[in-house]
């Protein structure tokens, strides 16, 4: 059992000022009766919530996929502009899964969800990050043996990525660690110097190529699913 507003609030319908009033104003029921106090108890599992006549439904967490663009801190709070900005959802509590680089762009998982965000970034489940990667310089064949055999560079060892390539300038890397400037660091490495990067899979999360930058859709149950059998 939850109270009516926490159930409002957390399903997107306002803030809990805000449902509050939505529930005196007679705009909410509960299994088709108007109710009038936000401090009733709803069942999640069998009662029918709806809010102007439009059923609503509770989710205690949220998952967005968002392509980032550049410019946007990865952060949750104190940095400006972030990409929490970008989500346009009453949802509280939001924070993005990992971090991108301010100039770099792609997929980036918003959710409220702090159990399956230390799954995901924990370094011992080597969960995969695929990057589009553009160069300056092209990289030679001794570059791209050492990139999948691990790079020692300024001291810091960096893990076998997976190459691709896409044209002499183009490829995508493939990461299991998702360190600080990993993948720049990685072909500073090499000698030559990355131009622009794109993140494009999490796992198997798929960076949906209907979504422009700065754009951002709610996961799939099928999505949510996969993220979780970590």
């Amino acid at each position: 059992m939850i109270r009516l507003d926490k159930y409002l609030a957390e399903a997107g319908v306002g803030t809990r000022s805000q449902v509050k009033k939505a529930v005196r104003d007679g705009r909410v029921k509960i299994n088709g009766e108007t109710v009038k106090h936000a401090d009733l108890k709803v069942d999640e599992e069998t009662d029918t919530v709806t809010f102007d006549d439009e059923e609503v439904y509770f989710s205690e967490f949220v998952y967005f996929m968002l392509n980032k663009p550049q410019g946007y801190i990865s952060a949750s709070r104190g940095w400006d502009p972030n990409v929490i900005d970008l989500i346009a959802e009453p949802y509280r509590n939001l924070f993005p899964v990992g971090r991108l680089d301010k100039d770099t762009e792609g997929l980036l998982l918003i959710s409220n969800d702090g159990q399956l965000a230390h799954e995901l970034l924990s370094p011992k489940k080597l969960i995969e990050k695929e990057y589009y990667t553009e160069v300056d310089i092209p990289l030679t064949e001794e570059d791209i043996s050492r990139i999948e055999s691990g790079i020692e560079w300024h001291g810091e060892s960096y893990r076998p990525a997976k190459y691709k390539k896409i044209s002499d300038h183009a490829m995508t890397l493939t990461v299991t660690e998702g360190r600080y400037h990993e993948i720049k660091r990685m072909i500073e490495a090499c000698g030559s110097k990355v131009t622009y990067l794109k993140r494009v899979r999490m796992k198997n999360l798929v960076l949906d190529e209907n979504l422009k930058p700065g754009e951002y859709r709610f996961l799939t149950p099928e999505e949510i699913d996969d993220l979780k059998a970590v």
